[in-house]
C-alpha cells in the first residue's frame, strides 16, 4: 500500500568541507552490520514511474498534491503514524484489570476511523534554484471517524495560483496553521538548499483516503510542479576529527538561509504527546499499542500486558518474515527495566504464592503461567501461548471455565489477568536447595594520602553514621530493622579488616599485607547487624579518619580489594554489594597493577578501540567470579588524573553495579553531590543473585543482550544484583514466519533474592502485533527506544571495530531505514524530497546526537576516562535516561511563572534559541547548567543569587542560596523535580555568556555543530538524504 509520511525535499550539499564528513559515508555492501541483520546491504531501486518533481513554491506542496487555502487545525497527530484497513486494532482477548476495567482508552496507533472534518496538515519548506520559499500547509480531504478509509471520496482538491508565505514556526507534533494573511516572502539560499515537507502523521491517513491527487506512473507532472534538478546531492562533509577542514563561513551562511523551525523538532513531538496523553489513564489491554512517550506523565493501568515502565519496544508491530525485517533494517528489540519504580498512584506488583507446588509452567518451553495461556477441555488442560504445547493443569490449580471459556477465578489470579507480577520461589530455585541468607553491604574505603588530605575519608565516615540507619527493608518489614549485615575495610597498599562484633568495647583491626594471596582474616564479627553493633561501628567510623591522619602512603591496590570483598561474601554464604571509594591509580605491586596507557595518539586509528578495553585479563576473571558469588560492585571514583576507567570499571559493569566519577573532587563543591549519590545508592530498591531469561513465542528469539550484565551462555542473563535504575536491551531475530493472528509474545522471567532473603520470580509479559505490511511496522516504532538500542549496540561494537566504521554503519543504517520507507510505504514523490515516517521524524536528530557523543566523536581533546565512563553509564540506561542524555532538556528560566506549578516549555537545543536577556537551564542526565545571558533581568539575578547584578554572580558555586522569594522557590522546585527523575545526583554548574566555562555548556547544544567534531542537525540531514538518494538510484 502507499502511505505518506514526513517529507523533506532535497537537502542539498553545503560546499565541500562544511562540517567535515568524509566523502563516503556508509560501509561497503560486504560490511556486516553490528547488532542488526548482517545480510548483504540492500540496494534500492527507484519506485516505478517518474518521480514527481519538487514544487518551486506555494501554500501547498505534497508528494502527490497541490492545492491552496489554509487547512483546518487538527490536533490528533498520533505519534506512531497512520492506520490502515490492513492493520485494524487487534484487541487483546484476555484480562481486564483486576482492580476494575478503568478508563476506556483507544489503542495508541489503532485509533477510530478518521473524521471527514479533519485533514492531514502538511508543511513544507520549498526551495528551487536560487531562492528558498516557505510554503504553507496542505488542506486534505476529510475522513469520517465512522467510515472506513476506503469509503472516503477520492476527489482531489483543485489547484490554485502559487502564494508565498512567510516562514512559519513549524511544529512536528500537532500542526498549527499559518497566519491568515499570506505575505509574499522569498529567502535567498544556496543553489540547492534543502526544502522540507511535513505529510501525514495522522491516524487513518493514507494517500488514497486523504483526497490528494496521486502521481501515477506514466502520468504528467501535477500542475505547479517543476522537474527536479538533475545534479545529484553531493553531500555535506560532516565534521569529525581527521576529516578535511571545513568552511565555517559557508556553513553559517547556509544555516542562516534555512529556517530551523521547518525541520522536525523533538520538543514539538514531546509537547504534542503530552498535550494529548498527559494525565490520562493508559490501559494495557490491547496488544501492540504504542504507549505514551517516556516524557509524558500518565497513569499506567496493567490489564494484561506489562507496563511500559517495565518494558518498551523499538516497534510494537513486528514484521512477519525475516525478509521483511532485513528489508526494513529496523532493529527489533525491547528495553527491559525489571525493577522500575512504580508511582504511588499505580498498583504495585502482586506476589503469587503457590506454596510448595511452586509456579505453574509449560512442560516444554518452561514459560510461566500468564494471560497468554488458553484453557481448554473444561479447564483440565491449557495450551501454551509461546510454544503451543498442550499441558495438564495441576490438580491444585484446577478451576472450571465460564461460558466464554475463561476460568471462574480469572479476576482473583494476577498471573491470569495482569502483565506483570511475582511468584514466590520454592527451594528448587535456590542454590543447593537451601533458602538464601539476607545479603550484606561491605564499605571499602581508600585511605591513601590524597583521600585523607582532601577530607573525603572523614566525609564518608560521618555520612555512614546516619546512612546505616536507613538500610533497605523489605516491603513486609517496613517497621522492622533491616536484615542487611554490614562490614568495613580500609586500604592503601595493604588491607585492614575490622571486627565490630556487638560485645566488643572497641573495634579490632586485622591487617592483610600479602595482597597476592588474598584471604579474609576473620569471619565472626566482620559482617554484623548494624542495630546490634551500632556503638562499635560508630566508634570505628570516628576512629578511621584519626587513625590514618598522618599517613603518607600514596600507592594503592585495587583488584585485591574486590577479591577480598567477594571472598568475605562467599565465606558468609550470602549475596551482597561492595561500596568501594577509590581515588588513586593502582600502581602498588599486586595483582591488577596497571600502567598508564592514556595515549591520545591512538584516537582515530584502528587501535582506538583498545582504549575502551581492559588492559588486564585479571579484571575479566574477577568479574566472572563476582557474578558466580553474587557479589555486586558499586564503584565511587575520585580521580585527579587518568585512572583507566575502562579497566577498573569493568567489574562494576558486569556485576550489575553502578560507577560514579567525581573528577578533581573538592568537598565544598562536590561533597553534597557525592553524598546525594551515596544516599540514593544505599537505599534504592535492589535484588541480588539475579538470573533472567527472555522467552518468546514461536517464530523469533532473543539473540543479543546489552547492559550491566554477564552472559555465561547464550540464554541466561546473569547479574550479581539488579536495581531500580538498571535496564537491559534485548534484540530479537526471526527463525520462522510470525503469525498475524497470534502476534509476537515476550515473557521476561527474573529470579532474584530480596533484601530480606526471599527468593522470587518477577514476570514481565507483553504482546506485539505482526504484519505483512511494512507500513504497519514503521508506524508502530518508538524512536526513543530505537536510539537506546542503537547507542548500546554501537558502544558494544567499538570494542571490536574502529570508531569510523561504527559511525559509518549508524549513518548507513539510518539511510537504509528511511530509504525502505520511501520505496515501500510512501507515495511516489520528487527525488529531491526527504520523506520521514511520522513515528521516526526525529530519528535523524537523535542519531546525530549519538554520533556526536563523547564516546563516538573521537577527539584528542576529550578525556579517555570520561569517554569510557559515559560508555559504561549508557550501557545500563533505560529509555528515559538515554533520551535526556542524547537530547538534553533546555528550559528558559526567565519565562517561568512564579504563580504556577508548571515548568517553562523546553526549547530546541541550539544556540539560536539562547538570548543574552535570558536565563536557561540545561539538563542532560549528568549535569545541570544554569546559563546566564549578559543582559539577564536584574530582578531575576537578584531573586536567584541575592547579588545586585550579572557581574557579581559567582560561577564557582554549585549550590544556589536558600532564599525566600518567588523566583528562588520556583527555580528550586524545578531543580528538585528534575533531580528526582534521574538515577544520579545532578551537579549544578553556573555558566556566564562569553566566558570560558561556556564551552562545555555549548557542547550540549546538540542541534549545532559539535565543538569536538560532529555535524549540525541540518548538515546531518543533508548527509542522510544523499545516502538515501544513492540507495534509491
Amino acid at each position: 500500500m502507499s502511505q505518506q509520511g514526513y517529507v523533506a525535499t532535497s537537502y542539498s550539499q553545503p560546499q565541500p568541507g562544511i562540517g567535515g564528513y568524509p566523502t563516503a559515508y556508509g560501509p561497503t555492501s560486504t560490511q556486516p552490520f553490528y547488532g542488526h541483520y548482517s545480510g548483504t546491504v540492500q540496494q534500492f531501486s527507484a519506485a516505478p514511474g517518474p518521480l514527481k518533481p519538487a514544487p518551486p513554491s506555494g501554500p501547498l506542496s505534497t508528494a502527490g498534491s497541490q492545492s491552496s487555502g489554509p487547512p483546518p487545525l487538527i490536533q490528533s497527530n498520533i505519534h506512531n503514524g497512520h492506520s490502515s484497513p490492513e492493520n485494524t486494532a487487534q484487541r487483546f482477548q484476555g484480562p481486564v484489570a483486576v482492580n476494575g476495567p478503568g478508563t476506556s482508552y483507544p489503542p495508541y496507533g489503532q485509533p477510530p476511523y478518521p473524521s471527514p472534518a479533519s485533514s492531514a496538515p502538511t508543511q513544507q519548506l520549498t526551495n528551487q534554484m536560487g531562492s528558498l520559499h516557505l510554503s504553507g500547509y496542505a488542506p486534505g480531504t476529510a475522513q469520517n471517524h465512522h467510515m472506513p478509509p476506503s469509503a472516503v471520496p477520492q476527489a482531489p482538491f483543485p489547484t490554485s495560483p502559487t502564494q508565498h508565505l512567510p516562514p512559519p514556526s513549524l511544529s512536528t507534533g500537532a500542526q498549527r496553521p499559518p497566519p491568515p494573511a499570506a505575505v509574499p516572502t522569498a529567502m535567498s539560499a544556496l543553489p540547492t538548499s534543502p526544502s522540507l515537507v511535513m505529510q501525514g502523521g495522522h491516524p487513518g491517513y493514507s494517500p488514497q483516503s486523504a483526497g490528494f491527487p496521486q502521481q501515477l506512473p506514466g502520468q504528467p507532472p501535477i500542475a505547479g510542479y517543476h522537474p527536479p534538478q538533475q545534479n545529484a546531492l553531493s553531500g555535506p562533509q560532516l565534521a569529525y576529527p581527521g576529516s578535511l577542514p571545513g568552511s565555517s563561513q559557508q556553513m553559517s551562511a547556509q544555516q542562516k538561509r534555512l529556517d530551523p523551525d521547518s525541520i522536525p523538532s523533538p520538543i514539538h513531538v514531546i509537547e504534542d504527546d503530552r498535550s494529548r496523553r498527559a494525565g490520562q489513564v493508559y490501559p494495557t489491554n490491547i496488544r501492540g499499542q504504542v504507549p505514551p512517550l517516556v516524557t509524558t506523565d500518565c497513569v499506567i493501568q496493567d490489564q494484561g500486558n506489562a507496563s511500559p515502565r517495565l518494558i518498551r519496544c523499538t516497534s510494537y508491530c513486528f514484521p512477519s518474515t525475516s525478509d521483511m525485517a532485513k528489508q526494513a533494517r529496523i532493529p527489533l528489540a525491547a528495553v527491559i527495566k525489571p525493577f522500575a519504580v512504580i508511582p504511588p498512584n499505580e498498583t504495585p506488583l502482586y506476589l503469587v504464592n503457590h506454596g510448595e507446588d511452586g509456579p505453574v509452567r509449560c512442560n516444554r518451553c518452561k514459560a510461566y503461567m500468564c494471560p497468554y495461556m488458553q484453557f481448554i477441555e473444561g479447564g483440565r488442560k491449557y495450551q501454551c501461548g509461546f510454544c503451543n504445547c498442550i499441558n495438564e493443569v495441576p490438580q491444585f490449580y484446577f478451576q472450571h471455565l465460564d461460558h466464554i471459556g475463561r476460568r471462574l477465578d480469572y479476576y482473583e489470579r494476577p498471573e491470569l489477568s495482569l502483565g506483570s507480577y511475582e511468584f514466590a520461589a520454592t527451594l528448587d530455585y535456590c542454590k543447593n536447595n537451601k533458602l538464601p541468607n539476607p545479603p550484606a553491604f561491605i564499605f571499602m574505603i581508600d585511605v591513601s594520602f590524597t583521600n585523607i588530605k582532601n577530607g573525603l575519608v572523614k566525609l564518608i565516615c560521618d555520612e555512614l553514621k546516619t546512612l546505616l540507619e536507613k538500610l533497605p527493608r523489605g516491603e513486609q518489614t517496613e517497621g522492622e530493622n533491616s536484615g542487611i549485615r554490614v562490614g568495613f575495610v580500609t586500604y592503601n597498599k595493604v588491607l585492614h579488616f575490622y571486627n565490630v562484633k556487638s560485645n566488643l568495647a572497641q573495634p579490632q583491626m586485622m591487617v592483610v599485607s600479602d595482597v597476592g594471596e588474598m584471604f579474609v582474616p576473620l569471619l565472626d564479627g566482620f559482617l554484623v547487624n548494624f542495630q546490634d553493633s551500632r556503638s562499635v561501628i560508630n566508634n570505628l567510623l570516628d576512629q578511621i579518619p584519626e587513625m590514618f591522619a598522618d599517613t603518607s602512603e600514596s600507592e594503592t591496590v585495587f583488584a585485591p580489594v574486590i577479591q577480598a570483598g567477594m571472598e568475605a561474601l562467599k565465606a558468609a554464604e550470602c549475596a551482597g554489594k561492595l561500596f568501594i571509594f577509590h581515588s588513586s591509580f593502582p600502581t602498588a605491586e599486586a595483582p591488577g597493577k596497571l600502567k598508564n596507557r592514556d595515549d591520545r595518539k591512538l584516537v582515530n586509528t584502528d587501535k582506538e578501540k583498545t582504549l575502551f578495553l581492559p588492559q588486564s585479563g585479571i579484571y575479566e576473571t574477577l568479574a566472572k567470579e563476582c557474578v558466580a558469588n553474587s557479589c555486586c560492585v558499586d564503584l565511587f571514583l575520585f580521580p585527579n588524573q587518568y585512572i583507566d576507567v575502562a579497566t577498573v570499571g569493568l567489574v562494576s559493569l558486569h556485576t550489575g553495579g553502578t560507577l560514579y566519577k567525581y573528577s578533581n573532587f573538592q568537598i565544598h563543591s562536590d561533597g553534597e553531590h557525592f553524598l546525594s549519590d551515596l544516599r540514593r545508592d544505599v537505599q534504592k530498591r535492589i535484588g541480588f543473585d539475579s538470573i533472567m531469561r527472555v522467552r518468546t513465542s514461536t517464530g523469533f528469539r532473543a539473540t543479543d543482550f546489552f547492559g550491566a550484565i554477564y552472559m555465561n551462555n547464550t540464554t541466561d542473563i546473569e547479574m550479581a544484583a539488579v536495581d531500580c535504575d538498571k535496564a537491559l536491551t534485548v534484540e530479537f531475530k526471526h527463525d520462522d514466519k510470525l503469525n498475524e493472528d497470534s502476534g509476537a509474545l515476550i515473557q521476561c522471567a527474573l529470579l532474584y533474592t530480596t533484601v530480606c532473603g526471599q527468593r522470587r520470580i518477577r514476570i514481565i509479559n507483553t504482546g506485539l502485533n505482526c504484519s505483512t505490511q511494512l507500513s504497519d511496522l514503521f508506524k508502530s516504532c518508538e524512536t526513543d527506544a530505537l536510539i537506546n538500542f542503537f547507542a548500546k549496540s554501537a558502544y558494544k561494537a567499538i570494542l571490536s571495530q574502529p570508531l569510523k566504521t561504527v559511525r559509518d554503519i549508524l549513518i548507513s543504517q539510518t539511510a537504509h531505514i528511511l530509504a525502505c520507507y520511501r520505496k515501500h510505504c510512501a507515495s511516489p514523490s520528487a527525488a529531491s524530497q526527504l520523506i520521514l515516517p511520522d513515528s521516526m521524524k526525529v530519528l535523524p536528530v537523535y542519531m546525530n546526537c549519538l554520533l556526536k557523543s563523547f564516546v563516538l566523536v573521537g577527539s584528542t581533546e576529550l578525556s579517555t576516562d570520561e569517554r569510557a565512563y559515559q560508555r559504561q553509564m549508557v550501557m545500563s540506561m533505560d529509555v528515559s535516561d538515554s533520551q535526556s542524555f542524547f537530547y538534553p532538556q533546555l528550559l528558559p528560566i526567565h519565562n517561568m511563572d512564579t504563580n504556577s506549578e508548571t515548568v517553562p516549555s523546553a526549547v530546541r537545543c541550539s544556540e539560536e534559541r539562547l538570548a543574552d536577556t535570558g536565563i536557561f537551564l540545561l539538563e542532560n542526565g549528568l549535569n545541570l547548567f544554569l546559563w546566564l545571558g549578559m543582559n539577564s533581568p536584574p530582578e531575576l539575578i537578584q531573586g536567584i543569587f541575592n547579588v545586585p547584578s550579572f557581574t557579581h554572580v559567582n560561577t564557582d558555586a554549585t549550590l544556589l542560596p536558600e532564599l525566600d522569594n518567588p523566583y528562588a522557590k520556583k527555580l528550586k522546585s524545578i531543580l528538585d523535580g528534575i533531580r528526582c527523575q534521574r538515577p544520579r545526583s545532578l551537579k549544578l554548574m553556573i555558566v556566564k555568556q562569553k566566558e570560558k566555562s561556556e564551552m562545555i555548556f555549548r557542547q550540549s547544544l546538540m542541534e549545532d555543530k559539535g565543538l569536538y567534531g560532529g555535524a549540525s542537525y541540518m548538515d546531518f540531514l543533508c548527509c542522510v538524504h544523499k545516502e538515501i538518494r544513492q540507495l534509491l538510484s
